[in-house]
């Protein structure tokens, strides 16, 4: 890897102050109680972080060791015997939100429900029951395959609650992806629905399933399938087994199992740019501890919200955002399992109107689409119940920012945009909305609790300004633990690209960063996305977001290809509004554009223009792809989490 320094930046100087009324209302009311309780955190963690799980959660017995550090692997509250699932509804029961909204469920056809803490506690522990008939123990794998509806929250917390280990599999991967995440993690059951909805067409979930184990996982001995479009499906006699007819007659008494901080809470894969995918493990108390404290400051929770993040709970924001974090805080969380589409572009702001949404967390590829639809869908509903808008994925662009700010926030709510990753378990550097003032584009300031740093290839502090790799310097209490069945991986990807500074360890996963004069992080994306211009090192997403400023441009990808006079050449794939077509002529305009933005240095040497651009399910453009593709290679690495493998296709014809 090459230190990745920035001679010219897109200059971004607009700076927002929390709203008055709002930092009068909120957790953390000012920048001065930030820096006063980052500062407490800064100056012992260990204290900081086991005063508060003293304080916000429900223990069995208390821990006999707060932190046991043997790098690069960590014990958090080591002997402590605790339970997530308690956590999250029994301690709700014996206050005022037993009959508070847990969970409010809207279907993509239009059906929906609310689950109270009582109801969703009887349903969950329904669930464990029929977990237990069907001989899943404490520490079994259990494979989660669902759509967006309230079994697989449900589901997810039924694991939890005796004790056995859950592996989400998003609803969008092929068989082929699932039987690996499955053979990997030994799942011993697998829990999915005959089919799901997703842009008006149904997801032949359970026919995935069977693809995935007609060759046999053996480890795998039921499938429990929740019925949800009522289509005609293959049940295997004497492995599949219908939730509806299973849970007839079955207790809804089951006992949280007390579990030992450390005990596996989960295993979640996400995709590395080569190999096989990376079973990230979670552990019990301490993430449990990390998403209720992140949930709670980040989006200053009241008890009258009403929070809806837009993720699937088949990636890390659903874990931690929709389920674990808001249901330990006792909010009240929102699941919609439907998306924008051509038959109803604005169900989003549907759904905000009409369940009073007041706190909304999404994607800035979601924002990046609203933008494309126009202001008529957001202008026609009422959105004054929002009063706090986030950002979460991906680094977002300023004129995104500034749209978000503007037309769905009317001006009036801050935005969250949230650095953080599936290894971290929660959100890592964060404005906190009453109290620290928000800049466009920029993830503003560590979490307290979090000693985050911009470092050269040696562990050294850089320059305010310039770019280098974003690390945390001191362990968190919601940090995966290891790659599952392979610790080796574990310390080879995270804590050996970084020189050790003094015999510190510190913690890298690959993006790049600077930090302003302000103390404020701005992250590049990827190390790997990051270009050398004859010398000059230039992030991909300054010269995105110099490209989407221009009237025409919908959407940009920008990547480097090799180039024998200056090491790499710039080439940017454009997704262009609907009245702009391509051309020379716009071509040469949209190069001058990102000279005046930027810079000659960054000019693209090349500009394709597209319809679409690979993404994942979850929505991220899979830039390594493009990278393949501007250089003339074959396409290589792990493509599972490809949306549409025919967006390639056309790009290589069109190369």
């Amino acid at each position: 890897m090459s230190q990745p320094t920035i001679e010219s930046i897109l200059q971004e100087n607009r700076s927002f102050a929390p709203p008055a009324a709002f930092a009068q209302e909120a957790r953390i009311k000012s920048l001065e109680d930030y820096e006063q309780l980052y500062e407490r955190a800064k100056a012992n963690p260990q204290k900081f972080w086991e005063e508060l799980a003293q304080r916000e959660l429900y223990w069995f017995e208390k821990w006999h060791t707060a932190m046991d550090w043997q790098p690069p692997f960590v014990k958090w509250f080591d002997g402590g015997k605790i339970n997530i699932s308690y956590n999250c509804l029994d301690r709700h029961l014996t206050t005022w939100r037993r009959n508070k909204a847990a969970l409010i469920w809207e279907g993509e056809p239009g059906d929906s429900c609310t689950l109270t803490y009582a109801q969703l506690h009887r349903e969950v522990c329904q669930f464990a029951n029929v977990l237990k008939q069907l001989g899943v123990k404490k520490g079994d794998v259990v494979g989660i395959y669902m759509p967006m509806i309230p079994e697989a929250a449900i589901a997810m917390l039924a694991c939890a609650r005796i004790g056995a280990v859950h592996t989400v599999v998003f609803g969008g991967f092929s068989a082929e992806a699932l039987r690996d995440r499955l053979i990997d993690g030994k799942a011993k059951l697998v829990i999915t629905a005959d089919g799901g909805w997703r842009k008006d067409k149904i997801v032949p979930l359970k026919e995935q399933v069977d693809k995935a184990l007609e060759e046999g996982v053996e480890t795998v001995e039921n499938v429990l399938v929740v019925e949800r479009t009522k289509q005609q499906i293959h049940m295997e006699p004497g492995r599949d087994h219908w939730w509806h007819d299973l849970r007839q007659g079955v207790s809804a008494d089951c006992p949280a199992e007390p579990m030992d901080s450390e005990d596996m809470l989960f295993i979640l894969y996400t995709s590395g740019s080569t190999g096989k995918p990376k079973g990230v493990v979670h552990t019990t108390a301490g993430y449990n501890l990390y998403t209720h404290m992140t949930t709670q400051w980040i989006f200053d929770l009241q008890d009258t919200d009403v929070y809806w993040c837009t993720a699937d709970v088949g990636w890390i924001t659903g874990h931690s955002y929709i389920v674990y974090g808001p249901l330990s805080n006792g909010a009240t969380t929102l699941m919609y399992e439907g998306a924008p589409r051509p038959s109803n572009p604005g169900c989003f702001w549907d759904v905000v109107e009409k369940y009073g949404v007041t706190i909304f967390y999404t994607a800035p590829t979601a924002i990046r689409a609203f933008i494309k639809m126009g202001e008529h869908e957001p202008k026609s509903r009422n959105l004054s119940s929002l009063r706090l808008l986030g950002t979460v994925g991906e680094p977002i662009n300023p004129e995104a920012w500034m749209w978000y700010y503007r037309v769905i926030g009317g001006e009036r709510c801050p935005i969250v945009d949230t650095w953080w990753q599936t290894e971290t378990g929660g959100v890592m550097i964060t404005p906190l909305p009453g109290a620290i003032p928000t800049k466009p584009g920029s993830a503003t300031r560590p979490f307290p609790g979090i000693l985050a740093d911009v470092v050269d290839l040696d562990g050294n502090p850089v320059p305010d300004n310039s770019g280098g790799y974003l690390v945390v310097k001191h362990p968190w209490p919601g940090m995966m633990r290891t790659v599952y069945g392979d610790p080796d991986r574990f310390r080879r990807t995270y804590w050996e690209h970084i020189a050790p500074k003094d015999g510190q360890y510190l913690y890298f996963a690959g993006d790049g960063a600077r930090r302003d004069e302000d103390g404020y992080f701005w992250v590049m994306g990827r190390v790997d996305d990051v270009i050398s211009v004859s010398g000059h090192r230039l992030g991909t997403m300054e010269i995105e977001s110099a490209l989407v400023s221009h009237p025409a441009v919908a959407e940009a990808a920008v990547v480097g290809r090799p180039d024998d006079l200056k090491g790499e050449e710039i080439v940017a794939f454009i997704m262009l509004e609907g009245a702009y077509e391509p051309g020379d002529e716009l071509e040469k305009d949209l190069k001058q554009h990102v000279v005046q933005e930027i810079g000659a240095l960054a000019r693209p040497g090349n500009i394709r223009f597209s319809d679409a651009l690979p993404k994942t399910r979850s929505g991220k453009i899979m830039r390594r792809l493009l990278r393949n593709l501007a250089a003339g290679q074959e396409v290589t690495g792990d493509t599972s989490t490809l949306e549409d493998r025919s967006v390639l296709d056309k790009l290589r014809e069109g190369s």
